[in-house]
């Protein structure tokens, strides 16, 4: 019978012709495959043959084809699983996989129901375990072989770093290679190389070069976004001194991996432990033993003692903490002292852990330990003299401080920094204290002349830019503190418009938020105590009442803020600051520029007149926001930095914008109330500059700082004056200083800007200052008279307001009464320049009664006492002669 011979349909059953075939279906005697088990697109896709369906019960497709069918499914070894050829329908569904042909990673698993078939076998794990630690292998066979050993000479290659002036020129190339020198291994003390070990890495000789473990933490710490240090051995830290960049990443880690292990492996132990020591940055700008021996102790390296040896490899912990001369410049946690209790800590542990390990006797151990070798101090490098140490220190600090440049990446050269320092202006400022010293200060013939110190700083308003400073005598001279950006000396009066401006801006608590004209009075007189908001008063320690205290007892009675500014009388801002509350004057200063580190914490009423300590750099800054009408703008030295010609990429500091610090109309009262200090005032020195100015004096307590701040609209400077014990650093009384009973903010740094400024605004036009509108509204304190009461003086009361000196006193004959002076329609001023005028002002001008200067106090900052401490310090009252303070009434000038 012909297989092509169409055959009538079967029953279900099969019947005969079934079993025949089922006997001769193949040569191999296998029944045939059943549809969709052949692999063609009709069965893969559902397709029918041509043949006609029978269908049974149930309307079943007919399961077997023909035999040429069955025939072609043989040959092809196509064969249903037995699972698969039970049960209706089994030619439907997915096309099974052909026996001969197998997968290469059998996932999802064939032959796998359920969840089995997401399992994966032993041999799928297995093999890709195999492959993954071989292809580690073969990563890290490649990255040894990729990276290089590095050279400890490559690192000791010096470039300069060199500064320019604000219009390109050069100003100074510093780092000429004078403190880098290698040294070979032999000439390392052995106490040094074990001091090192014994702090650093007490398995150095044993160790691979490689802490896993400290490179998984660090690499753990990255992913956080924490730090990275801790875990390195001398090996790496050698490496990463000599090759690497100090970038935190992944990949910094896998090179510093890679090359330890090669470095391990090429280099013996001394070799590494003597490039380490080659290379390690000591501070100073120190790079290797042998310059940190020579910069710390001046001597060679090879001629260290073991006390000094643990010294040197305590700085190794961080030069900036260690170095016991201090590092304010770049942190101001690291003063002298603390850095000389931190070094002498970690000296004695490391002399400990030496003598530990038996690498110091008994006897060597207590001699090292017997007394601490205290370094020498700092010295002057080439070009670093005079008030070019001071700006390239400023400098310097401003691109660490706004980049991801360390310390020891910087000294060591190749960098291009340009700044904003203009160098006419620097050398007036300069000179203009150089006058003063030389002619109010002779310290070689009068003790109290001694120790005395400058610091000033002049910025733009608008801008931001540090156009000048002076830092103090120079390094040359052994004075290595920048006076013009470090603080620890009061301000003073000098922080009184601040308490202003927040009054003006908030109120008080009894004014409902509304602000408080300038034309508000306030009790001026001496002694008083201070009323806190729910009326209680301020107590001592020891439960007495807290008087707070004027420079002079002149009874002030109740006086205008306007005139208490421009006296500088304490007692009414002190009474303000309560009023208004001490966090809002706090936050007023922060924005217009003082850092909020440099405030005092405590909250007292002193806070008011001055406690904190902010830097020269920043009281310029903070008052160029009053000459900017409230626009506050970051102070900054430095326009771009560039690394051996191209721009350094981490250096991506802009030029700061300005920003609203407070409303234009505050400024511009504020400015309105310090003209008038400079026009009838504590600050009338600076008259002499010839153009609008305005400004603040400040003196402190026992008088040991005197500080003026003003500015025009082009430039803000301020300078401050104190003197200050070379061994502690603490702060002395200027009292008997150039020949005078008391240095006040008034006279020399009044003088010293005036000079300054003279220069630096010759030829410059004068715009004045915007003109202030009327602010706030008249908020009295308690106690004050009624405003401008009925009453006209009698020619009878005129001479008798008028004072006589007698000539057995210093002090004028007994003033005129709180009423009289203040009150009753004598002036809504008490006396200010065109504002009703004092008694027997002819022009309603003069300064108070008499028509007269004069002059007034400028009440130094008096800390909340404590115990007994109510007492006012001792400082002199000049009899004065109406000209510059003094006035007939014994006032000091501010």
């Amino acid at each position: 019978m012909s297989e092509h011979r169409r055959k009538p349909p079967q029953p279900q059953g099969g019947g005969r012709a079934a079993a025949r075939r089922g006997q001769s279906g193949s040569s191999s005697g296998r029944r045939a495959a059943p549809r969709g088990a052949t692999g063609s697109p009709a069965d893969s896709y559902g397709f029918r043959s041509h043949e006609p369906d029978s269908a049974g019960p149930g309307g079943q497709e007919r399961p077997y084809g023909g035999r040429a069918e069955a025939r072609r499914a043989a040959q092809r070894g196509g064969r249903r699983r037995g699972a698969d050829n039970t049960g209706p329908g089994r030619g439907r569904g997915r096309a099974a996989t052909a026996p001969g042909k197998k997968r290469f990673i059998d996932y999802p698993r064939a032959g796998k129901g359920g969840w089995g078939r997401w399992v994966p076998s032993w041999k799928l794990v297995s093999g890709l375990f195999v492959g993954f630690v071989g292809g580690l292998v073969v990563m890290v066979g490649v990255g040894y072989a990729m990276v290089s050993i590095p050279n400890e000479n490559d690192a000791a290659k010096s470039q300069n770093n060199v500064y320019y002036w604000s219009d390109g020129t050069q100003m100074v190339a510093t780092g000429t290679g004078v403190n880098r020198q290698n040294v070979s291994i032999d000439q390392i003390p052995e106490a040094m190389r074990w001091a090192v070990i014994s702090a650093e890495n007490k398995s150095f000789y044993e160790d691979s070069g490689v802490d896993p473990m400290g490179i998984a933490r660090a690499m753990a710490n990255m992913a956080r976004g924490g730090q990275t240090q801790g875990g390195s051995t001398i090996t790496q830290q050698y490496v990463k001194n000599t090759y690497l960049s100090q970038e935190q990443t992944v990949t910094r880690k896998f090179k510093e991996m890679f090359i330890s292990i090669k470095v391990g492996t090429k280099l013996d132990k001394n070799q590494i432990l003597q490039g380490y020591l080659n290379t390690s940055y000591f501070g100073r700008g120190a790079y290797g033993i042998q310059a940190a021996a020579q910069t710390y102790y001046g001597k060679n390296a090879v001629d260290l003692k073991p006390s000094e040896c643990a010294v040197l490899a305590a700085l190794l912990k961080g030069p900036t903490y260690y170095d016991p001369a201090g590092n304010q410049d770049l942190d101001k946690t690291a003063t002298p002292q603390a850095n000389e209790k931190r070094s002498k800590e970690r000296w004695a542990w490391i002399l400990g852990e030496m003598h530990k390990d038996k690498h110091l006797s008994d006897a060597e151990y207590k001699e090292a330990i017997a007394q601490y070798p205290k370094p020498d101090g700092r010295k002057a490098t080439r070009g670093m003299i005079g008030q070019i140490s001071y700006l390239v220190d400023t400098a310097k600090k401003y691109v660490l401080a706004h980049s991801d440049i360390t310390e020891a990446q910087f000294d060591r050269g190749g960098y291009q920094i340009y700044t904003t320092f203009e160098r006419d202006k620097v050398s007036a400022l300069a000179e203009a204290v150089k006058n003063v010293q030389e002619e109010k200060l002779d310290p070689e013939h009068r003790e109290l002349d001694k120790y005395v110190q400058f610091g000033a700083a002049s910025v733009k308003p608008k801008d931001g830019a540090i156009v000048a400073l002076y830092g103090g005598d120079g390094y040359e001279k052994g004075h290595f503190t920048n006076n013009a950006d470090t603080s620890g000396v009061p301000v003073g009066s000098t922080w009184k418009p601040f308490v202003l401006a927040a009054a003006m801006e908030h109120g008080t608590y009894k004014s409902g938020g509304q602000g408080v004209s300038p034309l508000s009075k306030y009790n001026g007189d001496d002694h008083l105590k201070v009323r806190k908001p729910d009326g209680t008063y301020y107590l001592n320690k020891d439960n007495s009442y807290f008087f707070q205290e004027n420079e002079s007892d002149h009874p002030w009675g109740y006086i205008t803020l306007r005139k208490a500014m421009e006296q500088s009388v304490n007692t009414p801002f002190v009474q303000l600051g309560v009023d208004v509350g001490m966090s809002k004057v706090r936050d007023v200063a922060k924005a217009a520029g003082i850092l909020p580190q440099s405030m005092s914490q405590d909250l007292n009423p002193s806070f008011a007149i001055g406690t904190s300590t902010p830097s020269a750099i920043r009281m310029a800054d903070a008052y160029a926001t009053f000459a900017a009408s409230g626009q506050q703008t970051e102070p900054y030295s430095v326009t771009a930095v560039k690394h051996n010609g191209t721009d350094a990429p981490s250096f991506v500091k802009p030029k700061p914008a300005p920003k609203e610090a407070m409303d234009s109309n505050i400024a511009n009262n504020v400015t309105d109330v310090l003209e008038n200090v400079i026009q009838n005032g504590t600050a009338k020195k600076a008259l002499a500059l010839g153009r609008t100015a305005a400004g603040k004096t400040g003196t402190t307590d026992e008088n040991k700082s005197a500080w003026f701040v003003g500015y025009t609209q082009q430039l803000s400077t301020s300078v401050a004056m104190f003197r200050e014990n070379p061994k502690d650093h603490r702060l002395l009384s200027m009292n008997g200083t150039a020949n005078t009973d008391s240095i006040h903010g008034g006279d020399i740094p009044t003088q010293v800007w005036t000079d300054y400024m003279k220069a630096a605004l010759k030829g410059q036009n004068d715009p004045g200052f915007p003109k202030a509108t009327p602010i706030g509204t008249v908020q009295d304190q308690a106690g004050a008279p009624s405003p401008t009461p009925s009453f006209t003086p009698t020619p009878s009361r005129t001479p008798s307001a008028t004072p006589t000196p007698t000539p057995s006193k210093t002090t004028p004959t007994p003033t005129p009464s709180a009423s009289e002076t203040c009150g009753f329609g004598w002036g809504d001023d008490c006396g200010d320049n065109g504002d009703g005028g004092g008694i027997g002002g002819a022009d309603g001008g003069g300064d108070g009664i008499g028509g007269t200067d004069t002059g007034g106090t400028d009440g130094g900052t008096f800390p909340t006492p404590t115990g007994t401490e109510t007492t006012r310090p001792g400082n002199s009252r000049g009899n004065g002669n109406g000209s510059d303070g003094g006035g007939w009434f014994a006032g000091q000038e501010g």
